[in-house]
């Protein structure tokens, strides 16, 4: 207090007690509370002219420094200022809950609580923000409770903050309001501008918004710690974008816009999607975090015996390639009532034909896979990309060569499922008014699960695909998949928040660049080191993994890509990139020539008890282990970049006095995702809980390991 006095001019007492008085008025009306562990400190406080703002700290580290909150109405007085503090209350909470399918069984939602209510005195308007802080981070929310003061409002912009501390390494998309399907790009944020319009490549609907826009999840690192922000729970609202700052590296909310430019239209009592914060000094620890789904709300499906993990086979590799093709025929400019199908020629490339499908079905059912996905069957495909049409598909209509009937009954005497595929091109209206037809189409063939896909733009033209329009089509989708008992793996669909855990019939997502991907050009070697700290985070990701058969020209000689990876790491990505939907991507043929490598795929588990992650870094590597379903047997997966490594990890996850055996699928001697992608190894090593091995990972390669309990 005496240096305070000290800096007063002539020590003026009353300029003294002035201050004195304003510090500790600014005191008290900061709010604070900890993480159950201590190591995480949240500040919230009024700044002046009413402004609530927000700083979190991680063991005395600042993660991020004071960032505004608030939200910008559209023909009406913000909820950005002039607030007062009404209330603010505390609650600890602590429950286990253990999700349908998942990761590990049983999961910890673990937090303390603090809930701000704020009131406007301008406009008498009461807005409530919820902070819930957990060892691993922090999410928080908007509530607006029902008052006649604020009934219905528009958001023109949400101006919620993420003030970081400092020009972190980040790990990042170009923000667009239609797709995630970029190249993830790794640099300062100083740099994202100079390099933005390198990352921006094309795709079939894309829509930029800024030179510094970001897309979440985004991950970042600096100061000696690993930091995620995303969202949790996004529903009735639009989906979040960043700008950042590139001056004060400060990242602002950005929603997407509807066809007239809202962000959000909203009625009270309602709230908003969390705001996620993730944070630890280590990067494994990021993976391991359940704080997104511990913020979505416990399963709206009473029932869910229904839902199970899937592994599965399918025909659509070959069109990717283009080896074979969706279309019937080759004609174009169609009306599905102007043709014919019975009377048109087939152009004889068509993959979803009778015995192209039976192949498929009898290579699922010799292996042990639970079904076949088939794309192309409906008809519509001639004449549909890039058209903005309307009406393209009745998604219950297939074409002369596809025999639904037939197919289903062949593959129910095989023990296996056809997995249906609507393409909707966009087009949502067309879908919803197909909706019940397509679900009692597939009750009644025989199908319990669909892949959605929603290539291009949205039509109606003006919508994108994560507008609050379409974030409500996604989920109400899925809520009417659950009346027919049908799961769902949504393609070109929003990147997940979460909300698997209350509709656990979600059970795939794309929202990135998947294995397709390769034969487009190519992912980067890191890409798949990078995807389980970005695009993960909030959910599984149907990848597609699995190709064996890295040059593309193999199939079609006119596409000169290749598979940026080993095959060996094609294995270890169905441990190391988490779904309970994992598909053998590549054609039957090319399995049957590496049945010692795909005795893998056979046997690695899609359910889990137990996830360690045993090494990771962004960008360069990633290992993962991982306990089966019920099960003492455990699955091991590492992928690295580009530069190869060498992977030491030890087996104490493993329980004690047991012993196992090892079988240890690695590069080959030589091998390298672009030189020699093919050549792999397999050994066998018998181990236990104190065991230790040390592993090289070629440049873009990486191994997987099934660990089975000797005699079993």
């Amino acid at each position: 207090m005496n240096k305070l006095r000290n800096l007063l001019p002539g020590h003026n007492s009353r300029r003294y007690l002035l201050l004195l008085c304003c510090l500790v008025w600014s005191a008290a009306r900061a709010e604070e509370i900890q993480s159950p562990n201590k190591q995480l400190t949240l500040s919230v406080v009024l700044q002046d002219g009413g402004v609530p703002a927000y700083s979190l700290t991680y063991k005395g580290k600042p993660v991020l420094k004071p960032g505004t909150l608030g939200l910008e109405l559209k023909n009406t007085t913000s909820l950005t200022n002039g607030f007062t503090q009404t209330a603010a209350t505390r609650r600890s909470f602590d429950e286990s809950w253990q999700p349908v399918w998942g990761e590990v069984k049983t999961i910890r939602n673990h937090y303390n609580e603090l809930a701000v209510t704020l009131t406007q005195a301008a406009t008498k308007r009461t807005m409530l923000v919820r902070f819930r802080l957990y060892d691993d981070g922090l999410g928080f929310r908007y509530e607006f409770p029902r008052q006649k003061e604020l009934d219905y409002f528009v958001v023109k912009e949400e101006k919620t903050q993420f003030a970081l501390n400092g020009d972190h390494k980040a790990f990042w998309l170009p923000g667009d309001y239609d797709t995630q399907e970029y190249s993830t790009v790794t640099s300062n944020l100083s740099e994202v501008r100079g390099k933005m319009k390198a990352a921006v490549t094309p795709n079939a609907s894309q829509t930029t918004f800024s030179e510094t826009g970001l897309q979440t999840p985004l991950m970042l690192k600096g100061n000696g710690l690993y930091i995620n922000i995303h969202e949790a729970a996004l529903v009735d609202y639009s989906a979040m974008h960043l700008e950042l700052d590139d001056k004060t590296y400060v990242l602002e909310s950005r929603l997407t816009p509807d066809a007239v430019g809202n962000r959000a239209e909203l009625q009270t009592p309602c709230l908003s999607p969390w705001r996620t914060i993730i944070v630890s000094d280590k990067a494994a620890d990021i993976l391991e975090s359940k704080l997104v789904l511990n913020l979505n709300e416990p399963s709206k499906i009473k029932d869910t015996s229904w839902i199970k993990p899937v592994k599965y086979v399918g025909v659509w590799w070959e069109m990717i390639t283009g080896k074979s093709t969706w279309s019937y025929t080759n004609q174009d400019n169609i009306k599905l009532d102007s043709i014919d199908y019975s009377k048109t020629k087939p152009n004889g490339t068509h993959g979803a034909n009778n015995t192209r499908v039976k192949t498929y079905i009898d290579f699922a059912a010799k292996h042990g896979f639970d079904a076949v996905l088939v794309e192309g069957w409906n008809t519509g495909w001639e004449d549909w990309f890039g058209k903005h049409k309307d009406y393209v598909f009745d998604f219950v209509t297939p074409y002369p060569d596809f025999d639904v009937q037939e197919l289903n009954r062949y593959a129910q005497s095989k023990n296996v499922k056809i997995m249906m595929h609507h393409e909707t091109s966009g087009s949502v209206r067309n879908y919803e008014r197909h909706l019940d037809t397509a679900f009692q189409f597939m009750n009644k063939y025989g199908y319990n699960a669909v892949k959605t896909g929603y290539v291009g733009d949205i039509v109606p033209l003006g919508h994108h695909h994560y507008d609050q329009w379409m974030i409500n089509h996604y989920n109400y989708v899925l809520t009417k998949a659950a009346d027919y008992k049908v799961m769902v793996n949504g393609h070109e669909a929003v990147r997940p928040t979460g909300l698997a855990r209350t509709y656990p019939n979600l059970i795939g997502n794309e929202a990135a660049r998947g294995t397709e991907y390769e034969s487009f050009g190519g992912n980067n070697a890191d890409h798949t080191t990078i995807l389980p700290f970005t695009r993960l985070i909030g959910g599984p990701m149907d990848y597609t993994p699995g190709i064996f058969q890295t040059k593309v020209s193999a199939y079609n000689p006119q596409n000169n890509s290749f598979v940026h990876s080993t095959l060996a790491r094609q294995l270890a990505l169905y441990v190391t990139l988490y779904s309970p939907l994992q598909m053998a991507a590549d054609l039957p043929e090319t399995y049957e020539k590496h049945l010692d490598a795909f005795q893998f795929i056979k046997d690695v588990a899609v359910d889990w008890d137990d996830t360690k992650v045993l090494e990771a870094e962004p960008g360069d590597y990633v290992t993962i282990a991982r306990k089966a379903k019920g099960k003492s047997s455990w699955f091991i997966g590492s992928s690295c970049d580009e530069n190869g490594r060498t992977s030491k990890i030890n087996l104490s996850f493993l329980e004690p006095g047991k012993k196992y055996v090892a079988t240890i699928y690695a590069d080959g001697k030589d091998a390298h995702y672009e030189k020699n992608p093919q050549t792999y190894a397999i050994r066998k090593l018998n181990v236990t809980s104190k065991s230790k091995l040390t592993q090289y990972c070629a440049p873009g390669g990486g191994y997987a390991i099934s660990v089975i309990e000797a005699g079993r």
